[in-house]
């Protein structure tokens, strides 16, 4: 499932959707298999989501924001 299905049209600019989907393809790949179950693929998509509508673009950052388990 892209990433792009989880945003707004007109939110991002194509340099943070590029970041974006580079993220969570990095991070898909990382899970493996847990990556395949679609509830998981959704978190991963929102945490990214999150992080780029706090400004982040960093595709390395958005990753890891991805990864981060939660407090």
């Amino acid at each position: 499932m892209p990433i792009r299905s989880f945003r707004e049209p007109g939110v991002f600019e194509p340099d943070a959707v590029a970041a974006m989907s580079e993220a969570f393809d990095a991070a898909c790949k990382q899970l493996q298999g847990a990556s395949r179950r679609e509830a998981t693929r959704e978190v991963i998509a929102g945490r990214i989501v999150a992080a780029a509508k706090l400004g982040e673009r960093d595709a390395a950052r958005l990753l890891e924001a991805a990864l981060r388990k939660p407090d």
